[in-house]
């Protein structure tokens, strides 16, 4: 299969699914476009914030697309193109852009509140525990991994073998225009807020100075040690995490996904120019090099496909910001089609190389691979191979930073909700839980063990944020399937992605703690794999715990909670 078909196919695919399924679910779920929205009703400046469509868009596309969907589609293609591509746009609509969707309009319809708190109110308060304590935890890991290869990506200096040190010009440009994407996001979001501009009018504007931080990246790179940029990254997270979103979360997203749509546009171009030919075998069989097809693909795709981190962007963040409910569809389905689309783009880069071949040209990351190949498309264009595989890679990194302003936000958001019931007047609180559900305290608590993390090494249990993640996805497809049924609405089309969903991160989980079990008795472990160990048990019973509760919630025949308007 050519490049071009597999870009034909998606095309048609995706595109079709927003127009079909998108407003089959939005005219099933009953959305009103005249409903006024938390953001307006509950509007604080500082989370609850209405912004037009197309800068919520931003925010959550920016948020969601990072490194997972150009590594995890790469990664799987071990299996062959066949498995990946039909995963890719299979799980996209129907599990992932489902789950967006509902993800968002649970949280709008419950006050723009997070999946946790939808738990308490149609599961109960020791799912809603366990499932922030879940996420809180999460974000403290993804932080931890994001700011460390934010900085890698950053560092300016490297060394070789005899210890001579030289400089890296293209990661001193990405770190130049990344910081010029935070300064100009300051003033893009004051120009949002007061000017009152036509949107075409701040459109021309994030894209001049889109334009402006590219070019004076490349002109005036700057080069700072890892270590240094470990604390600049932590200290930039502190700001956006508590000023108000208006201020710097809204524009910077909104900026930086202009950057990654040209990208994908860019690339979408390179394709039909070049119209690579697929190197890799449809199907390699249901175990390849001791990895088992199931769950392994599943897991790996992830946010390719449906990813659990996604949900709590849905309703942590731009639940809060969207101004009407007909806004949801095109932000939380539309920008995981979107994303749907990039991963099919990263099938096609990593399928037009030869065996051996990418390596052969030292690209031996999985940003690499997929800047490589694009840089290889465009330049049958007639652009330079060398500026556009910068800016590819400028670009991967650029959203890598703009990921974790998010998370940090949601870790936040995670932990002061741990300790706040329904039932809790925030009026009459106990100077302990002022404290805890203090946004500062919050902030700080979450990002010092973020950053000790990031130090020590959180390598040791990365291996399992595939399945944490995608058991996310589970907790978050059970609570949006019990809330659309107790509210009356049909909820019947989260049913099989949620099951299928268990089957897949319970049977991953169970297959890593039976590998480490069988070496801890034979031969021991290592501290990093005793802690892989543990981490699996525990996330295995948190999983079980509340998709029991929820299940059961599902089965009961008699409804107890009203319909929410």
């Amino acid at each position: 299969m050519s490049g071009i078909l597999m870009m034909v196919i998606a095309i048609v695919v995706l595109g079709g699914a927003y127009l079909l399924y998108g407003r089959y679910l939005q005219n099933k779920w009953g959305i009103d476009p005249k409903a006024k929205t938390p953001a307006y009703e509950l509007e604080d400046g500082v989370d609850y914030v209405p912004a037009d469509t197309n800068v919520v868009f931003g925010h959550q596309f920016a948020s969601i697309a990072g490194a997972g969907p150009i590594n995890g589609p790469i990664q799987a293609a071990i299996f062959g193109w066949l498995p990946v591509m039909l995963w890719i746009l299979i799980g996209g609509v129907f599990f992932g852009a489902v789950q967006d969707f509902a993800s968002m309009y649970a949280s709008v319809k419950n006050k723009g509140r997070t999946i946790g708190y939808i738990i308490e109110e149609y599961i109960g308060k020791l799912g809603k525990k366990l499932f922030l304590l879940f996420c809180w935890l999460f974000c403290i890991l993804v932080i931890a991994a994001f700011a460390d290869v934010v900085a890698g990506t950053f560092n300016g200096f490297t060394a070789d073998e005899a210890g001579v040190v030289s400089k890296i010009t293209a990661n001193g440009a990405v770190a130049t225009t990344s910081m010029l994407f935070i300064l100009e996001a300051v003033a893009l979001g004051m120009i949002l807020k007061y000017a009152k501009l036509n949107k075409w009018v701040n459109t021309a504007i994030a894209i001049v100075m889109l334009v402006a931080a590219v070019a004076l990246g490349l002109k005036f790179p700057v080069y700072l040690e890892r270590g240094t940029w470990h604390i600049i990254i932590f200290a930039y997270i502190l700001i956006a995490c508590v000023v108000p979103v208006w201020a710097l979360l809204q524009p910077r997203d909104y900026l930086n996904s202009y950057l990654l749509i040209f990208m994908i546009v860019g690339a979408v171009i390179g394709v039909f120019v070049a119209n690579p030919s697929c190197n890799l075998e449809a199907f390699n069989g249901f175990n390849v090099d001791g990895q088992y097809l199931f769950p392994i693909l599943f897991v790996t795709i992830a946010c390719g496909a449906v990813s659990g981190f996604h949900s709590l962007v849905s309703s942590g963040t731009a639940s809060k910001q969207v101004k009407n409910e007909k806004s949801m569809l095109p932000v939380s389905f539309g920008a995981m089609l979107m994303e749907s689309m990039l991963a099919i783009i990263a099938l096609i880069a990593v399928a037009s190389f030869g065996k051996g071949e990418a390596a052969a040209q030292g690209l031996t990351t999985q940003p690499q691979i997929f800047a490589g190949a694009i840089a290889n498309f465009l330049s049958v264009a007639g652009l330079p191979h060398d500026l556009v595989f910068t800016l590819i890679n400028l670009a991967v990194s650029a959203f890598a930073l703009t990921s974790l302003d998010s998370v940090a936000r949601v870790g936040r958001l995670s932990f002061q909700e741990f300790f706040l019931d329904d039932d809790v007047d925030e009026s009459d609180m106990s100077p302990f839980l002022k404290v805890v559900t203090n946004k500062y305290f919050a902030t700080v608590i979450t990002l010092v063990l973020a950053y000790l993390l990031a130090k020590v090494g959180y390598a040791e249990i990365w291996p399992l944020f595939g399945s944490a993640n995608q058991l996310l996805s589970v907790l978050a497809l059970v609570a949006c399937a019990v809330f659309l049924k107790k509210t009356k609405r049909q909820g019947c089309m989260l049913w099989i992605p949620m099951a299928f969903m268990m089957a897949v991160t319970f049977t991953a989980l169970s297959m890593t703690i039976v590998k480490l079990s069988r070496a801890f008795m034979t031969t021991g472990l290592s501290l990093g794999n005793t802690l892989q160990l543990i981490f699996a048990v525990l996330l295995l019973i948190l999983g079980v715990i509340v998709a029991v509760q929820g299940v059961k919630k599902l089965l009961e025949k008699k409804d107890s909670k009203k319909a929410v308007a």
